[in-house]
């Protein structure tokens, strides 16, 4: 697939997986392109915990939903109709997940180019998981990321040491299809918003919708 159809391609896949084996080489090149990621430093300060046993995996859907529960808690009308529709994971129908995290002494003590942004590190993270995401894409596979946890909870789970950040829950493997309108356009949560409404050219151009004008 050409770059640009890869990335209009990717989708959050919750409902699609199949739970078909990966096979290892394909594994082994979404993880490479994961790890090809620019970082901060050059401090590479991410780690990849690939979670395949079901046990772990009930444990962590479970959490999950306890999760779901208490945010739908704080919706009522119209929000919490359409958040009743919304899947939220796919933890126990995808073939794995793979959980990265951040090693902020990584590249320490003095991680060049991050002295004075503090989360450039976390960052450098966040586009390791973007590389993961478009490479599984291009792979014909989904990827979907898990939000509704607890850190605390998840570094307890695995045995994430502490001082390590567990940033993403990503649920990874073959699927049916993905969906050629996102989940949550689909289901009325929110619209995409235009790109002219993002770009401004040299200082914040004022906005009547933003609260700050």
């Amino acid at each position: 697939m050409d770059l640009y159809d890869v990335i209009h391609r990717r989708r959050d896949v919750r409902a699609e997986f199949t739970g078909e084996r990966v096979p290892d080489d394909v594994l082994d090149r979404i993880l490479t392109a994961a790890h090809a990621a620019p970082s901060v430093g050059n401090s590479q300060p991410w780690d990849f915990v690939l979670v395949r046993d079901p046990q772990t995996r009930r444990r962590f859907h479970a959490h999950v939903q306890v999760e779901r529960d208490t945010f739908a808690a704080t919706l009522d009308g119209a929000a919490a109709e359409r958040f009743a529709r919304i899947k939220i994971d796919g933890v126990l129908e995808s073939t794995l997940s793979v959980v990265v995290t951040y090693d902020p002494q990584r590249g320490g003590p003095a991680v060049l180019g991050r002295h004075a942004i503090a989360d450039a590190g976390l960052y450098s993270v966040c586009l390791a998981i973007q590389n993961l995401w478009l490479a599984a894409t291009a792979e014909g596979l989904g990827v979907g990321w898990v939000s509704f946890y607890r850190e605390p909870f998840l570094a307890d789970l695995l045995g994430i040491p502490p001082g390590i950040r567990p940033v993403a829950w990503l649920c990874l493997g073959p699927v049916s299809h993905l969906q050629t309108v996102p989940d949550l356009v689909r289901h009325g949560w929110r619209t995409p918003r235009p790109l002219a409404a993002a770009v401004h050219a040299d200082r914040w151009r004022a906005d009547e919708n933003h609260p700050m004008g």
